[in-house]
């Protein structure tokens, strides 16, 4: 009886705040299943929406539109009817952190002379798209999409260090919407610290050939959609002339064919901060995979950049040369990780070109070894040396026994990069390899599409350890972005440091660290969403640790069943996975020592082995301080842990 009165007072709401609209005007609105959830959209000279939950304005008279360059206008004018559907179906995930997503929506189509526009109400978010009537191609001039909250809450934003490029990985500021400099561009997704614990996620999806959005404030609580217009002159340089340098652009945003969809501009809602954490709106909305993914191989990936070749104890001068990868893969095949990576320098630097490999790599030789050691070989490649004839790379290196390549320094999301990011997943899916994105912007649907499409840099990950002081409040970062960044997709963070420093420790020492505790590091591979996940440390380093080195052996990067258990964004978060019929439990937190009680219910019932791991008595002083003990506990009850400052934990529990 309340969720029923509930309901009808939200619809009540919705109907009162469309009495402003002209006679002219016509008002629809779409609901969530659960029917909190709803969207009152305006049509009339121009189209409009907004967004209340349970009752409550979120998001008031918000603007979309698209102008063509030939003076069509999307999204204004009559409209012609409307239709609604709904759809309540479960479908299967591949390497995702869950074997199968929910998908129970309903929505609304609004029809134009020239476009449809769609509305979809799920329980967690609001989502539309507009459909091209075009019958051939056309170009966009502009778009218009305003997210004009209903009061000027507090946002977190990471933004673009140079306009239009970026390597999409910088830290999150928390201000107020209206002090935002209107300068400065947003890259997606960007938070909104709401009421009542609420928080609003402004993302997008099935953005396949489409630049991607920014948002930019103007000294209020509105936030407006901004895009990269497409590339005109391009030259080859930047990082080690493998980049594309854009010289000139474009007076519009981008080339469409007759017909086309347009991405979902996503709002999402959370009324607890680790639903976001554990969301899969931008994978439902993404495309079906196109083909047979059966093949993709997710895993593990031992890696030599981070540690900068840590290895000791050998015969041999360690760098880029046959006897350095050799040890890498004898350690990958010792301990059951599926790849290793050869990153930068395997190649001839500065010439863009990956058939030629410099004189101290047989590759050849490195890659009959890994097959017969059972290790794949990922190879790294800069943008530009890919982009310049995917498919001969492609089909070169896998009949030579390649299983992917890691592509870096793309650093745009005009139409023209996000074109090469699908025309990328097509090929290298024809030839069996997978890819992981570096130098990325946001995952955006096309890892649902072609599964291949393993992970996506586009945060501030370990890597910038190797170089950054105390001033960096990684810990903090941590506990940030899982909530925002990670909510829309896959991360390549590539963590797993065993040298670890406490706040008063860190970089005293001169060889690469990570910032807080060793559980901190070993909580993070439950909590990062990575189907190719790295061991940024040495196989030295490893070595030298083989409890925790056996515990990041064992945990998959796939799973069959994810479940958010607390945290709040810039504090900690916990998070329990499932594959077959283990649990993995991880948790980490900022700066702040804290202690929690996991509620052990997801177990369902009976005994557990519970093998934890956990800060020390010490770990405040000493990164590297941690207790591994075993101990039996029931399902339903709460297990206490303690978190040392920026400290964490791991739990791996079996029946």
């Amino acid at each position: 009886m309340k969720k029923t009165l509930k309901i009808i007072v939200t619809a009540a709401i919705v109907m009162i705040g469309t009495l402003v609209a002209s006679a002219a005007d016509k008002n629809v609105q779409v609901m969530s299943p659960d029917g909190k959830v709803v969207a009152s959209i305006t049509a009339g000279k121009n189209l409009s929406y907004s967004v209340f939950y349970d009752g409550d304005c979120l998001m008031k008279d918000s603007r979309i539109e698209m102008k063509l360059t030939d003076g069509t206008v999307y999204g204004g004018g009559k409209l012609q009817k409307f239709t609604r559907r709904s759809a309540n179906e479960t479908f299967k995930a591949i390497a995702y952190k869950k074997t199968e997503v929910k998908d129970h929506y309903n929505e609304l189509t609004l029809s134009f002379k020239n476009c449809d526009v769609i509305f979809r109400a799920y329980d967690d978010c609001i989502a539309y798209r507009f459909v091209s009537k075009s019958r051939k191609g056309f170009k966009v001039k502009s778009e218009t999409a305003e997210f004009n909250f209903a009061e000027d809450w507090n946002t977190w934003a990471g933004f673009s260090w140079n306009a239009f490029e970026s390597s999409f990985e910088n830290l999150y500021e928390y201000s107020a919407l209206s002090a935002i400099h209107p300068e400065k561009l947003a890259f997606l997704p960007q938070m909104i610290d709401a009421p009542k614990g609420r928080k609003i996620n402004i993302m997008e999806s099935a953005l396949y050939d489409y630049p991607g959005m920014y948002l930019q404030g103007d000294g209020t609580s509105k936030l407006h959609g901004v895009w990269a217009p497409l590339p005109k002159e391009m030259a080859q340089g930047g990082y080690n002339n493998i980049q594309e340098v854009i010289k000139s652009r474009h007076d519009y945003l981008a080339e469409c064919k007759a017909g086309e969809k347009f991405p979902w501009r996503i709002v999402a809602i959370s009324t607890e901060d680790i639903q976001m954490v554990n969301n899969d709106i931008v994978y439902r909305l993404s495309d079906a995979p196109k083909g047979d993914f059966s093949w993709v191989k997710p895993g593990k990936v031992a890696w030599d950049w981070w540690n900068n070749f840590y290895v000791t104890g050998v015969d041999f001068v360690v760098g880029i040369n046959n006897d350095t990868y050799k040890h890498y893969i004898d350690f990958a095949a010792e301990n059951n990780i599926e790849y290793i990576i050869m990153d930068d320098g395997w190649s001839t630097g500065g010439k863009a070109d990956l058939f030629d490999v410099v004189p101290e790599i047989n590759l050849e030789e490195l890659l009959a070894y890994a097959k017969d050691k059972g290790v794949g070989i990922i190879l790294w490649a800069g943008y530009y040396a890919f982009a310049r004839d995917i498919e001969g790379v492609c089909k070169h290196y896998s009949a030579m026994g390649v299983k992917g390549f890691k592509v870096d320094f793309m650093n745009r999301d005009d139409q023209l990069m996000l074109e090469f990011y699908t025309k990328a997943a097509q090929i290298a899916a024809k030839y069996h390899l997978v890819l992981d994105f570096h130098g990325a912007f946001k995952p955006h649907g096309l890892n649902r599409t072609y599964p291949n499409v393993l992970n996506y840099e586009g945060v501030y990950g370990l890597e910038n350890m190797r170089w950054s002081g105390i001033e960096i409040d990684m810990p903090l970062n941590d506990v940030t972005f899982p909530y925002i960044r990670m909510a829309s997709g896959v991360v390549d963070y590539t963590q797993g440091a065993m040298r670890n420093g406490s706040k008063s420790a860190y970089l005293k020492s001169r060889e690469t660290m990570s910032q807080g505790t060793r559980c901190h590091q070993l909580g993070e591979y439950v909590i990062f969403d990575s189907p190719l996940c790295m061991l940024c440390d040495g196989p030295s380093a490893y070595r030298r640790e083989p409890e925790c080195l056996s515990y990041i052996s064992r945990i998959p990067t796939v799973f069959d069943e994810s479940v958010g258990l607390g945290g709040k964004v810039g504090e900690s978060v916990i998070m329990a996975k499932r594959s077959g019929d283990t649990w993995y439990v991880g948790g980490i937190t900022n700066w702040d020592e804290r202690d929690v009680a996991i509620d052990l219910s997801f177990l369902g019932s009976g005994s557990w082995k519970a093998e934890i791991f956990r800060d020390g008595a010490n770990a405040n002083r000493f990164g590297t301080d941690y207790k591994r003990e075993f101990k039996t506990v029931e399902a339903g009850e709460t297990l206490n842990i303690h978190m040392a400052a920026g400290g964490g934990f791991a739990i791996v529990l079996t029946k």
